[in-house]
């Protein structure tokens, strides 16, 4: 056995470690939260790991996000994850694809054991919870990070369970319309916040939207999102292991 894992097996015990060698997990957005799922999920041992992301690193990115640093400004995320996780675990099998997420490719993602949803654009998050949801995939989504500073908050559950976050808000209602129940687990906190607001300025990640759209542009701290993603590696592991 590699090393490298061996205090995992001594704690959790050969065949579980044998099954997270064996297992797939996808990562749609590997930004702040799925940038530490990611960097999780290869330190566990996970065979085989699916990543995309349409984006490229900038500057405003190195406060909270783990592929972010100033010599990676400009890179795509997907391709500095790949050499990331290579260099944790060069047994394991990462195919990378850096295009956003659409209706058109869910099924790049279904190979997976778990999918973990990172991803920011709400239109497509609902779609492809909804889609994974009538599969009986088995996902797990991450809600609202932005704005919070308390991650002793920050917990788990049903999407239909959430309270207090305005993301998963929105996200119950839409899946709800479409006919959607029960079953999809996420992490989110229900801290109360006071919304903060900051107009798109004249930086990369602000005229980065999508199609080219302006987007919001929340505050957020590097520590809560790094929980979050840890989180979400904790509920995927304990997904494939059945724990």
């Amino acid at each position: 056995m590699n090393r490298q894992f061996v205090r995992i097996e001594r704690f959790i015990g050969k065949e579980k470690t044998e099954k997270l060698f064996s297992s797939t997990v996808a990562v749609v957005g590997i930004g702040a939260v799925g940038g530490f799922a990611t960097e999780m999920l290869a330190r566990c041992g996970i065979g085989h790991l699916i990543i995309m992301d349409f984006d490229t690193i900038s500057e405003s990115n190195i406060n909270r996000q783990i592929v972010a640093l100033h010599s990676t400004i400009g890179c795509l995320k997907t391709d500095v994850m790949k050499e990331r996780i290579l260099d944790i675990n060069p047994e394991c099998i990462v195919d990378d694809y850096p295009v956003a997420l659409t209706d058109d490719n869910h099924s790049i993602l279904f190979s997976a054991d778990v999918i973990l949803d990172c991803i920011d654009s709400i239109d497509a998050k609902v779609s492809l919870l909804l889609d994974s949801w009538k599969q009986s995939r088995k996902i797990i989504s991450s809600m609202g990070a932005a704005l919070r500073k308390d991650t002793s908050l920050i917990q788990t559950g049903d999407v239909m369970d959430t309270y207090g976050c305005p993301l998963a808000k929105s996200v119950r209602t839409r899946l709800r319309k479409n006919g959607c129940g029960r079953g999809i687990r996420c992490v989110f906190s229900p801290e109360q916040v006071d919304f903060c607001y900051t107009p798109p300025a004249e930086d990369d990640e602000a005229e980065g939207g999508e199609n080219g759209r302006k987007r919001m542009v929340l505050g957020s701290l590097p520590y809560v999102t790094a929980v979050f993603g840890e989180k979400m590696a904790e509920e995927a592991v304990r997904m494939l292991l059945e724990i």
